[in-house]
């Protein structure tokens, strides 16, 4: 992996920290706090994805890279 992705998985971690910490202080019915996490998870989920698939691509490009050489 490399420092970039290192970096961005450190903020998303970070802000997926910050959301759910606000959530849980905000005055708001346990129904609507749990939908609330749950949306919130599902969107840091996919920048994960997102990020992995990122990642394949680039170890794929470099090893057909070198494979062609």
């Amino acid at each position: 992996m490399s420092d970039g992705s290192k970096v961005l998985l450190g903020v998303l971690a970070g802000a997926a920290a910050g959301v759910v910490t606000g959530v849980l202080i905000a005055p708001a019915s346990g129904k609507e706090t749990r939908d609330t996490i749950a949306d919130k998870s599902e969107e840091l989920l996919e920048g994960v994805r997102d990020l992995i698939n990122k990642e394949k691509e680039k170890v794929g490009g470099k090893s057909s890279s070198k494979s062609e050489q």
